[in-house]
């Protein structure tokens, strides 16, 4: 894929984040509670990703390694999703989708610009530039103008 493709299949997945979170928490609401819809959404997310799996595995030929991973890592990402699933069904009816996307985006960029600095679970090491720095803050002075205007 080239640089473009990849730019546009990390746009769609912002979308349907975007649009996650209103729907979990309309389920949130006709359920009576914010975690049985964050439950249900990675139930069913897991259901099709098993789906998707099993295609994968039959057209590349392959099949996971279960036993190479660290244990800790089978719930770690999930345990991470869990938070922000649930907090975007409770703040969603609270401050608004965008207001939602805005702070999760800045959240992710500061973890990222951390993540990148100190080379996280192997990624590789990015410096700190002057040009990523001024990017965050813009990014969380639009979160500002977002919520407050």
């Amino acid at each position: 894929m080239t640089g473009f493709l990849w730019g546009i299949l990390g746009v769609v997945a912002g979308a349907c984040i975007a649009i996650q979170a209103p729907i979990n928490t309309q389920l949130g609401r006709a359920l009576g509670m914010p975690v049985a819809a964050a439950m249900i959404s990675f139930a069913a997310g897991a259901v099709a990703l098993a789906a998707v799996l099993v295609v994968f595995s039959r057209l590349q030929g392959v099949a996971p390694d279960w036993r190479a991973p660290a244990p800790w890592l089978y719930f770690a990402g999930g345990c991470l999703g869990s938070v922000y699933v649930t907090a975007a069904i409770l703040l969603t009816p609270r401050i608004g989708a965008a207001a939602v996307m805005a702070f999760s985006v800045a959240g992710q960029l500061t973890a990222g610009l951390l993540i990148d600095r100190i080379g996280f679970m192997g990624v590789a090491v990015r410096e700190l530039t002057a040009g990523r720095v001024v990017g965050a803050l813009l990014l969380c002075a639009g979160v500002v103008m977002i919520r407050m205007f």
